[in-house]
């Protein structure tokens, strides 16, 4: 065979691989997607998602410490003023686990962090998801509120949060003790939405190692490319020892205040 016709052969399937790797590939089968999202643990529930199916997306930030999310137009898209939503085309779909549900649904169809609907596992999936929804989200997102963002100090609802916190947490020790992940063998929507609060934990000064299979399982998530891709949507100003150093500063400013609970 002709040494030239080899050498162009080579060079074409050498650019074929480059334009096809793995890295840059994307679904193909995804619409106009727009995600309008602030960084924040539901934030990223959206974003981690879309990073781990390898959707194309473009991001909108919501910078809600300006109240963007209460704007007429964005009410027009989540009438609850909240982020994150997505615009799948002219679909639009608010709450994080409505968004998680709607992506795998129309664009896992291997199930790469899903089950078939319908499956025991999937169900099972389905119930550590209702789980965060339900428990870690609510009761963490007002711990982190009392313990640092409160206008007053109230000692009562610091304990009574971060106390229902850890319980949580050891809900998720009794499964993580024993498996990898929260349902069936594998990494899913559950594991994704529990870890993002999870993941926050220091904030509240709370050490993981008390719960060993927790720390585990956070660990092993933190490691994925897609999940360390989905964090840094909207890029965050600030790095992870500078955001650390602002908590604490927000901490410190609740503890000196007088405690304001009525007895």
């Amino acid at each position: 065979m002709n040494s030239n016709f080899l050498l162009f052969a080579a060079s074409r399937v050498k650019t074929f691989a480059q334009h096809f790797s793995p890295s840059s590939l994307r679904n193909t089968m995804a619409n106009d997607l727009t995600l309008y999202t602030f960084g924040t643990p539901n934030g990223f529930k959206a974003s981690i998602t879309l990073e781990e199916l390898n959707l194309p997306y473009k991001t909108e930030k919501i910078d809600i410490s300006k109240n963007i999310q209460k704007e007429p137009w964005f009410l027009e898209i989540n009438p609850n003023g909240r982020i994150p939503a997505i615009k799948d085309g002219d679909l639009r779909v608010f709450e994080s686990g409505a968004i998680m549900l709607y992506l795998v649904d129309k664009y896992d169809k291997e199930h790469k962090i899903s089950y078939p609907h319908g499956s025991g596992d999937y169900y099972e999936m389905l119930s550590w998801l209702m789980f965060q929804m339900g428990g870690i989200g609510p009761m963490q997102g007002q711990a982190n509120h009392f313990v640092a963002m409160a206008k007053v100090r109230s000692d009562y609802a610091i304990e009574r949060y971060v106390t229902e916190t850890k319980r949580l947490y050891s809900v998720l020790e009794s499964r993580l003790a024993s498996h990898d992940w929260l349902a069936g063998d594998k990494y899913t929507l559950a594991d994704i939405a529990n870890f993002t609060w999870v993941r926050g934990a220091p904030r509240l000064l709370i050490d993981l190692d008390e719960w060993p299979g927790v720390k585990k399982w956070v660990d092993r998530i933190a490691a994925r490319q897609g999940v360390q891709r989905g964090i840094n949507v909207p890029p965050s100003t600030m790095t992870p020892e500078q955001m650390m150093v602002s908590w604490e500063n927000m901490r410190n400013k609740i503890a000196a205040m007088e405690n304001t609970d009525k007895h």
